[in-house]
C-alpha cells in the first residue's frame, strides 16, 4: 500500500510536469518592485541589477537624506517548472542631514538582503486552448471572461535588514532585524496589458518592524521591443509608512537582455521620497531543454528549436510585445 505522504509527493511531481514557465524573451520583474507570478523556468539563471539615486525629506522631523545605491537579484528555476528560488542584496551609500543643526552623517553598507522561493499554484491557461471559429469574426473577438482569472503564486522567504547603519529619527531604536516575508502574487493578461499584484507581510516576528506591504503594477507592450510601466507601492509598519507611485519603461536589447529606467515619488511629505533608477536584466538559458506545448506533438530537436527561434526573429517586426515581461508567450501544455 502506498503511504499518503508518498502519494501526495508523486501527485505533485505529475502535476508539476504538466507546466512550463519558459518564455521566448526574458521575463524580468524590473523596472518595478512587484514580483511576477510566473517563474523563470527550470534550469534558468537570471540576474536583475540596477543603480538608483534617492532623495528623502521629512518636514515634520526636520531631516533630509541624499543617497546612491545598487541592487542585484538572482533568480533560479529548479526542481519544478513553476518553482523559483530568489535572492537579492541591496547596497546603499547616503548622507543624512539634520535640518536644524545642519550636521551631516554619512553611511555606506549593505542595507537589506533577501532569500526566498516562489511557487505558482494556479495558471488559468493550463490545459486551455481557445477555439477559433472559421466562420465568424465576431465570435473570435468576443469578450473573454477568462482573462479576469489570475495566475496565482505564493512567495515565502527571509528578510535581513541592516537599518542600524542608516540613521532615521524613528520612535523606536533601530536594530539589525531578521524577519519572515510572505506574499500572495497574482497576474492577469488583458491583451497588451499585464496586471500584477503583490500582497504580503515583511519582517514578520520582529516587533515594530512588521510591515503590511502591497504592490500593484500595470505594464503595456508598445511593440516587440518597448514596454511601459505604471505602479503603486505601499508600506505600513510602526516605524515607517509610505505610498509610492512609479513610472518607467523597458527596452529589449536581445532575447535574453533588457535595459530599463523608472522614476518613483511618494504622495506625502512625511517623508517625501523621490527615487530614480536604471537597470539591466540578463538570463542564461543554455541548459534549458524541456519544452511543452498545448498540443500533443512530439518534443522538438535542437535543430528544430534553433530554426523556430530564427523564424521568430525574422517575424519580430510584425509582433507586439504583449506586456513588459512577455508572459503571454509562455509555453504551456
Amino acid at each position: 500500500m502506498v503511504s499518503p505522504n508518498r502519494f501526495l509527493w508523486l501527485s505533485l511531481l505529475i502535476y508539476s510536469a504538466s507546466w512550463a514557465q519558459f518564455t521566448d524573451v526574458i521575463n524580468s520583474n524590473r523596472p518595478g518592485q512587484s514580483m511576477a507570478a510566473f517563474s523563470v523556468g527550470k534550469t534558468i539563471i537570471q540576474t536583475e541589477m540596477g543603480v538608483d539615486a534617492t532623495r528623502e525629506t521629512d518636514s515634520k522631523k526636520d531631516y533630509q537624506v541624499a543617497g546612491m545605491g545598487g541592487e542585484i537579484v538572482v533568480r533560479y528555476g529548479a526542481i519544478f517548472e513553476q518553482l523559483e528560488f530568489y535572492g537579492s542584496v541591496n547596497y546603499q551609500k547616503e548622507t543624512y542631514t539634520d535640518l536644524i543643526t545642519n550636521l551631516d552623517k554619512k553611511s555606506s553598507d549593505i542595507q537589506t538582503a533577501q532569500v526566498g522561493a516562489k511557487f505558482m499554484v494556479y495558471d488559468p491557461m493550463m490545459n486551455y486552448e481557445e477555439k477559433i471559429n472559421k466562420y465568424s469574426w465576431k465570435a473570435n473577438h468576443k469578450f473573454n471572461w477568462r482573462q479576469f482569472i489570475p495566475a496565482i503564486a505564493l512567495y515565502g522567504g527571509l528578510n535581513i535588514n541592516n537599518d542600524a547603519e542608516f540613521y532615521r529619527p524613528f520612535p523606536v531604536d533601530q536594530k539589525n532585524t531578521t524577519g519572515l516575508k510572505g506574499m500572495l502574487l497574482t497576474q492577469n493578461q488583458f491583451g497588451r496589458f499585464a496586471l500584477i499584484t503583490n500582497f504580503g507581510i515583511s519582517n514578520y516576528g520582529v516587533a515594530n518592524y512588521e510591515s503590511v506591504d502591497y504592490v500593484i503594477s500595470l505594464t503595456r507592450g508598445i511593440n516587440d521591443r518597448w514596454s511601459i510601466l505604471l505602479e503603486n507601492q505601499g508600506m505600513n509598519s510602526k516605524v515607517y509608512h509610505n505610498t509610492l507611485f512609479r513610472a518607467g519603461g523597458a527596452y529589449l536589447l536581445a532575447e535574453n537582455l533588457q535595459i530599463d529606467a523608472a522614476l518613483a515619488s511618494s504622495v506625502t511629505n512625511v517623508p517625501a521620497v523621490v527615487i530614480a533608477n536604471i537597470g539591466l536584466s540578463w538570463r542564461f538559458d543554455g541548459n534549458y531543454s524541456e519544452v511543452m506545448l498545448r498540443s500533443n506533438t512530439k518534443s522538438k530537436s535542437k535543430d528544430e528549436k534553433s530554426k523556430d527561434k530564427k523564424d521568430k526573429k525574422d517575424d519580430s517586426k510584425s509582433k507586439v510585445r504583449t506586456d513588459g515581461f512577455d508572459n503571454s508567450s509562455r509555453k504551456t501544455k
